[in-house]
């Protein structure tokens, strides 16, 4: 069975307060881009109960660290699976704030439930989901949500972008959810970003849609800063860094004419309506 787990974008994010947990309150709108990995489950007759295959980019680490592992591991504690391979094509870029890990994790618990006939609840799975990470249950649906808390509890939010290009640009840098936090300070924002997102026009919201991130990083790696600027200058009518980075976004009316250097990847998620 294969599965197409695809990233997402942050339309807008603040970081409210620290967390007795050692997380952070945030709230953001998760918004979802067609950019995808490849993920197939085989079932086959083995000694071993999983064996690992990435191709794509490469995943650096150990394969009990890997994301796909620990999901496995969660669920094979609670149902019965028989020995599976499991392989992943990576094209999603690592460590560059559109989900690409946590999207693979939640379409896996997906899978496996389908596949298997588990009839996990949703609750079920979103309990396994969040157990990886704050942004992964978001990926059990496949609507734009508005997040609160760690990331992972949602609300339905109405926005639209499909009659829009949205170029999703990651520039090679990686920048780390720590370096983004540091000489960050939480506070509450002088917008509802909710409402915002629902009332306000696409070409208001640069200058009420912000990540709180864009000052600490594009601080830090100003090639961060000197994309968004390039992509405002190409004609974006938005553009913003997605998560604590360092992929950058932009939203356009018309299809933008852009060259990148050859170690940046992007990709450009066409209109449909």
């Amino acid at each position: 069975m294969i599965a197409f787990p695809n990233c997402k974008i942050n339309l807008g994010l603040n970081v409210l307060s620290k967390r007795p947990d050692g997380f952070h309150n945030i709230n953001t709108v998760f918004y979802p881009i067609n950019w995808c990995d490849i993920l197939e489950v085989v079932e086959k007759q083995s000694d071993k109960p999983l064996t690992l295959s990435v191709t794509g980019k490469e995943i650096q680490g150990k394969t009990e660290d890997n994301l796909l592992y620990k999901t496995w591991k969660i669920i094979s504690g609670l149902k019965k699976l028989p020995p599976l391979h499991i392989h992943l094509h990576k094209v999603i870029p690592m460590g560059a704030g559109i989900g690409g890990g946590s999207s693979d994790a939640a379409f896996l618990v997906r899978l496996l439930d389908k596949k298997f006939s588990l009839e996990l609840s949703y609750e079920e799975k979103h309990g396994i989901a969040s157990q990886l990470g704050s942004d992964c249950a978001f990926f059990l649906s496949k609507n734009p949500l508005y997040a609160i808390g760690r990331g992972n509890d949602f609300t339905p939010v109405t926005v639209d972008l499909s009659k829009y290009y949205i170029l999703v640009v990651f520039p090679s840098v990686h920048s780390s959810t720590k370096e983004a936090f540091d000489g960050l300070t939480p506070k509450k924002p002088m917008h509802d970003l909710k409402h915002i997102i629902e009332t306000a026009p696409l070409s208001e919201w640069k200058n009420l849609v912000i990540n709180d991130f864009d000052v600490t990083v594009m601080k830090k790696y100003p090639a961060i800063k000197e994309l968004k600027d390039q992509l405002y200058k190409a004609g974006a009518v938005y553009s913003s860094m997605s998560g604590s980075g360092s992929s950058v976004y932009a939203i356009f009316n018309k299809k933008p004419e852009l060259i990148f250097p050859s170690n940046y990847d992007f990709y450009l998620q066409l209109p449909t309506s």
